[in-house]
């Protein structure tokens, strides 16, 4: 990887080093990315992505979504180097090179990115802190409540695709910190998900995540699991807006500050669990910001799409030597 330029970036904290390699150059092995990610021996982050063309890339289904308008796609890596489906803060985090760095127009209405979980689309929207119609503003928001971010946070929707639960059968998740295993509702939005809500935030608070959590039974290609605390409604929001606070811990990871993915899994799971009349519109709350979901269920309320919303930051970018 000598000579290959590096960006580094995070969405809500949720960090990544994304790898200038268009033309499919870069063998990618899983010892190599781990040593990038490392935080004290490497560049330090989350996970790894590259930059790639579809057509050029050789991972299978990306030559379909190339010739469906997806020229880029991101290929990405845990911090231990194993694959994963999709990332949704790196899907922004990935448009927002793309945009910067003049592989994407700057004025693109919309931005179709290429992930091993098919094409999802990207659209730049209003970042909260310069609005209102979405959140609360820094001067008038609840003590103790995240912010979006700074004013000069790119913000970008993501229509995530169609996402699943299963309430037939729960898992118990055992956890460091808290006493007895909680039961946790499968959801699957591009990655698996397993879901536990707790009743206060005193149990979130508690959790010891530096452990990874015992399942029983174990999914079989494993899961990032979300301990959440719901909130009061906002009624001042058309529709009313949900919220909840949120941790997680991300397989091949450990614990971070933010998830995507796992922001949608933990509202999809909310909404099915306060029932049909609650809000379809979320607030989440995690360590590392602030992100918004958007739910657009099926009629049973076990299957449907889901859009995120949040920001995206870049800090860094360099050259390997």
């Amino acid at each position: 990887m000598a000579d290959t330029v590096f960006i580094k970036g995070h969405g809500t904290q949720n960090d990544f080093v994304l790898l200038a390699d268009d033309d499919s150059d870069l063998e990618m092995h899983p010892e190599t990315i781990a040593l990038l990610a490392d935080r004290r021996s490497g560049l330090g982050s989350d996970g790894v992505i590259r930059i790639v063309r579809s057509a050029s890339s050789g991972i299978p289904g990306a030559q379909e979504q190339a010739e469906a308008g997806a020229e880029w796609f991101m290929d990405y890596y845990n911090h231990d180097g194993s694959l994963s489906e999709m990332c949704g803060n790196g899907v922004r985090v990935f448009a927002h090179v793309l945009v910067t760095t003049g592989r994407v127009a700057a004025d693109a209405r919309e931005i179709l990115v290429g992930t091993r979980d098919g094409i999802k689309t990207v659209h730049t929207v209003l970042n909260p802190a310069l609005g209102k119609q979405t959140g609360d503003s820094a001067a008038t928001a609840p003590a103790g409540r995240t912010q979006p971010g700074s004013a000069g946070d790119a913000w970008y929707m993501i229509d995530m695709g169609e996402w699943s639960l299963d309430d037939s059968d729960d898992v118990l998740v055992s956890t460091s910190g808290i006493e007895v295993p909680r039961p946790g509702m499968r959801v699957e939005t591009g990655n698996p998900h397993t879901v536990v809500a707790l009743a206060e935030s005193a149990e979130l608070e508690s959790a010891e995540l530096r452990d990874a959590p015992v399942l029983d039974p174990v999914p079989p290609q494993g899961s990032n699991i979300e301990y959440i605390v719901m909130e009061p409604a906002r009624s001042d929001v058309a529709g009313g807006e949900g919220a909840l606070r949120m941790r997680v811990f991300e397989r091949g990871v450990g614990e971070t500050r933010s998830c995507g993915t796992g922001a949608c899994a933990a509202a999809i799971a909310a909404h099915h669990w306060a029932g049909p009349a609650s809000p379809l519109q979320w607030r989440v709350d995690v360590p590392g910001g602030q992100l918004r979901i958007g739910i657009t269920p099926n009629e049973d309320g076990t299957r449907g799409s889901v859009t995120l919303s949040g920001p995206a930051v870049l800090v860094a970018s360099g050259t390997i030597s």
